[in-house]
């Protein structure tokens, strides 16, 4: 909501509804823990050290991470129980990976004997076991192994010194573009936990010791980490959500915690508003379906029918039949496509407290 705190405060502004994260942090924490499933939510969401607290609080097992920064940033606060879902390439990456092994338990995802190798020769010199994960693509299309080549993958990792093998790892990200078919969504979604579950009983039957079976996504997560053998789930999207996860059916618009604030700053032409929140404030990634960079919040936290089209770096173009309503010096709360991405855009959010104040978070590890 727009309370008198938030009007008070310059425009434009990301903002948290603390309430709403604690909810969406305390019923993944629950979800999890009924299916007796690991939580180690991914930190890139949030880059927030008040959030990871928060996480933890609930209950989840660590973190997992996207970069070498945010690494770091949780080391340097205490928490050394880590995933580094990343594939750790070339000199300074490798060497990070050694160091950050000194300081806590970082394990990484490989996918091929290529990337293992400078890290099992670094390892080995340092005298440090780099914990990993054998990446597996189950349907995204991105980095990871087919499924019929991980066995194969795992006995020639197997054969170097330097590395510790735990289990495997994939991100079912695919599931997103699903949209409303909430069905097809769920199916494969459990689709993508049996193959992994298949790959992990494989390994196990030619010798490999497989510890940790984990799974991604915050549309997965009511279905793949189901599968039993599943033994981690790793959502990040969860924290905040965003029109995305309201499309895919991961939550409605109560479960949604982030938003942009901000104020119509000129209106010359009917049928459009402009505001002060452009490409600089809000990620330019898509809907599942449509092409606008989010959507406006009526003040009763429901879609109101104004769209975010068009932006350019500082102004942002709304539009649509209730667009008419605006006036220049309305603010306005903006719910992006891709909470990850806009998160990522600032040094620092506001968070509203359940009694209308305002608290400042900084967010960390950018890059």
């Amino acid at each position: 909501m727009i309370n008198d705190a938030l009007r008070h405060r310059p425009t434009p502004a990301l903002v948290i509804d603390r309430a709403v994260m604690e909810r969406n942090v305390t019923e993944m924490a629950h979800r999890m823990r009924k299916l007796g499933v690991a939580l180690r939510p991914h930190w890139k969401t949030s880059k927030m050290v008040e959030a990871a607290h928060m996480q933890s609080r609930a209950g989840c097992v660590g973190f997992t991470c996207a970069t070498p920064a945010e690494v770091e940033c949780l080391l340097d606060h205490g928490y050394t129980d880590l995933t580094w879902a990343h594939q750790p390439v070339g000199p300074p990456k490798v060497a990070f990976a050694v160091e950050a092994n000194r300081r806590g338990r970082v394990r990484v995802a490989l996918d091929s004997l290529e990337a293992a190798g400078p890290l099992a020769n670094a390892g080995t010199e340092a005298g440090v076991a780099i914990p990993y994960l054998i990446e597996v693509d189950t349907g995204l299309g991105r980095a990871g192994v087919v499924p019929g080549r991980a066995v194969n993958l795992a006995g020639r990792l197997a054969r170097l010194d330097g590395l510790e093998f735990e289990g495997i790892i994939t991100h079912a990200g695919h599931l997103s573009s699903f949209g409303d078919n909430r069905s097809g969504l769920v199916a494969e979604g459990r689709a993508a936990g049996r193959t992994m579950v298949r790959i992990a009983r494989a390994l196990r039957r030619t010798g490999f010791q497989v510890s940790v079976v984990s799974v991604g996504s915050t549309p997965g997560s009511t279905s793949t980490p189901t599968v039993s053998g599943v033994t981690e789930a790793r959502p990040g999207t969860y924290v905040f959500h965003d029109a995305n996860q309201v499309a895919v059916g991961s939550t409605d618009l109560s479960g949604c915690a982030l938003t942009v604030a901000a104020r119509v700053v000129s209106a010359p032409r009917l049928g459009e508003a402009i505001i002060d929140a452009g490409s600089k404030s809000m990620s330019s990634d898509g809907p599942t379906s449509g092409t606008e960079f989010g959507r406006v919040l009526a003040e009763d936290g429901t879609y109101a029918d104004i769209w975010f089209h068009r932006a350019n770096e500082e102004h942002g173009f709304l539009k649509g039949p209730a667009v008419e309503t605006l006036k220049v010096g309305d603010m306005v709360r903006i719910l992006p496509n891709h909470a990850c991405a806009t998160v990522n855009m600032w040094s620092g959010a506001l968070v509203i407290g359940d009694d209308g104040t305002l608290d400042e978070w900084k967010i960390r590890a950018r890059r």
